[in-house]
């Protein structure tokens, strides 16, 4: 796990540099990558905690626009990166694995799901999609009032988050790409983590099983983002994927309560690691570049 996180921190400082010169630590990126990872796993609807911790502790090093940009530039990468991954695992599976025609429909929802995902992120990262989201937020009910209000005080920095969105795509392919191989690199090293586990209790599993596994369950769980560490979900997608593979479902099981007690070891780290290191730099933020 911790060379989970540290991909995940590499693809984050990439976004924060944007091939400049920033001097934030990235002894500091990797302790808030940590701790806001175990805010999210503890937090129902997720980012509703890492995202603006992330975001304080960041803005004294690059000012609050940059903080802000870079952020929701990563919070995209992270997700756009797990379309791209079960899509590769669906391509994967059609290649190497017999398909009967209820799993062929399956797997076409799936593949046109990632693909129209995948479509409109990158409309997104084009064009920007701060102030589009809020205007979209603005028509809906419920949160229209605080969306207009919102909109209305922050259109200035929001307009400044999204050139800063557009030109890491634009201008910045090389980072950009960069940063999400290191993001689909971090969803093989989850699969190594399966392998591990499994070979402890049977042999009859390969790499390649891992990666279907890992994929079914991160989507089946990511359905149920609302539910404060994905409780029950997690755990029944391994018992699912792995039965799917002729495996065991205990086995699965298993696995997924292994990979949980990890997880609440890296949440104790994490709550751990906001209260250390947090001397910050005399960084007058108003001399700091917006872009």
């Amino acid at each position: 796990m911790g060379i989970y996180f540290l991909l995940n921190a590499l693809a984050w400082y990439l976004i924060i540099c944007n091939g400049k010169h920033i001097k934030v630590p990235f002894w500091k990126i990797y302790k808030l990558t940590v701790s806001g990872f175990a805010l999210n796993y503890a937090t129902p609807v997720g980012l509703m905690g890492g995202e603006p911790y992330r975001i304080m502790e960041l803005t004294p090093y690059v000012g609050v626009s940059r903080a802000t940009s870079s952020v929701i530039l990563y919070v995209m990468m992270h997700i756009f990166s797990h379309f791209y991954f079960w899509l590769f695992a669906t391509l994967l599976f059609v290649m190497t694995e017999p398909i009967d025609a209820g799993m062929g429909i399956l797997l076409g929802f799936i593949a046109i799901f990632c693909l129209a995902a995948i479509y409109f992120f990158i409309k997104g990262y084009r064009n920007g999609m701060a102030v589009k989201l809020l205007r979209l937020l603005s028509k809906t009910p419920l949160v229209k009032r605080w969306a207009c209000r919102f909109l209305e005080e922050k259109k200035d920095t929001l307009e400044r988050i999204d050139m800063e969105v557009a030109e890491l795509h634009g201008k910045r392919k090389l980072i950009f790409y960069t940063s999400l191989g290191l993001e689909f690199s971090a969803r093989l090293v989850g699969c190594i983590e399966i392998l591990l586990i499994l070979n402890i209790l049977t042999s009859d599993v390969s790499f390649l099983s891992c990666i279907f596994i890992m994929a079914f369950t991160s989507l089946f769980s990511n359905l149920f983002f609302f539910s404060p560490m994905q409780l029950g979900a997690r755990e029944g997608g391994f018992a699912i994927s792995v039965s799917g593979l002729a495996i065991s479902s205990a086995f699965g099981v298993y696995t997924g309560l292994i990979t949980r007690v990890r997880e609440l070891v890296w949440i104790v780290i994490g709550v751990l690691l906001i209260k250390i290191g947090n001397g910050r730099e005399n960084i007058d933020n108003n001399q700091l570049p917006l872009r």
